[in-house]
């Protein structure tokens, strides 16, 4: 088909998206995500409360993470509830404008987990390299302005993405996608204009919110991997390590999750396309609860205080 007939097309007003049903089976569906959906909520809910009820976890390590957990329990949102009463009603349809709405949900809140991850680490090289200025580097007034910048920065950029979506042309005012919730890539698959500069534009955007903080994260463990080589004795070198190991696990989990959702390689079979959808949405918050109560003798024990405690009262 040449340009000028791809121009002739009838374009229509997207009216309604019909999302990806998830099984026949509903009801085992319902319980397994409210299930996930419920751990997500209380496990960050309970990182988050315990960080700010205990003044010892006042530090940049905790600001940081309880930002991550306020995060993840608005990333886990942006997308749950929507899954879980398509589940329940079967309802599958939802309109464009509260598509749209979803996905600029989602992508900032992804935006912003990719930026305050680096924060994070940047928190981890300060400490571990240049440990006796930490105190004076990460002041209150610092950690306050990295963590609006992560905040806003996601949600500004993720406006270049939502509208340059908005705009896409479609054949249909009902349209059918191959995904469970409201997200770029499958609706560039169904547009009917060309998308081939959009989608170019999108990845260079996406590189400066995406590839840019994961490079960062890379050389700031670089640093770290070679200053914990310095240190003399092995309790020493195990000490600063366990300070980073739970950060970056969730950088693990979380590019890894993204990679495969967005930049994977081709030629894998629609099951696994949806498998990896469904494991960046829920993954990363599911887990960073888990790895940081596991894995952080402090939180761990905070928990643990707070919940005798309370026993006790009762």
């Amino acid at each position: 088909m040449s340009l000028t007939e791809e121009h002739q097309k009838n374009y229509t007003l997207l009216e309604n998206i019909l999302l990806l049903n998830f099984s026949e089976d509903s009801f085992f569906v319902t319980i397994l995500f409210f299930a996930i959906y419920s751990t997500i909520l209380i496990g960050n809910t309970c990182i988050f409360t315990i960080i700010r009820a205990e003044s010892h976890l006042h530090t940049p390590m905790y600001f940081f993470l309880s930002n991550l957990s306020l995060l993840d329990i608005l990333y886990s949102s942006a997308t749950q509830p929507l899954m879980l009463y398509n589940c329940v009603t079967g309802n599958r349809h939802i309109s464009f404008r509260k598509c749209i709405f979803q996905l600029y949900l989602f992508v900032s809140l992804g935006g912003v987990e990719c930026i305050l991850l680096a924060v994070m680490a940047y928190d981890r090289f300060v400490a571990i390299c240049n440990p006796l200025h930490y105190p004076v580097v990460m002041s209150s007034r610092l950690c306050a302005i990295l963590a609006v910048t992560s905040w806003l920065s996601g949600f500004l950029n993720s406006v270049l993405h939502t509208v340059i979506t908005a705009n896409l042309k479609f054949c249909h005012s009902e349209q059918s996608i191959n995904h469970f919730y409201c997200d770029i890539p499958p609706l560039m698959q169904v547009a009917c204009n060309p998308t081939k500069t959009r989608k170019v534009l999108m990845y260079v955007i996406s590189i400066f919110l995406g590839f840019t903080p994961f490079l960062y994260i890379v050389i700031s463990y670089i640093h770290i991997i070679f200053t914990i080589r310095k240190i003399k004795s092995s309790e020493g070198r195990w000490k600063a390590f366990s300070t980073c190991s739970s950060h970056l696990i969730v950088v693990t989990i979380f590019y890894g999750t993204a990679n495969l959702n967005y930049v994977g390689p081709t030629g894998y079979s629609v099951e696994f396309e949806h498998l990896s959808s469904l494991l960046y949405s829920i993954m990363t918050p599911l887990i960073n609860p888990i790895i940081y109560c596991l894995r952080n003798k402090e939180v761990k024990g905070a928990l643990k205080k707070h919940f005798r405690h309370s026993y006790f009262k009762i």
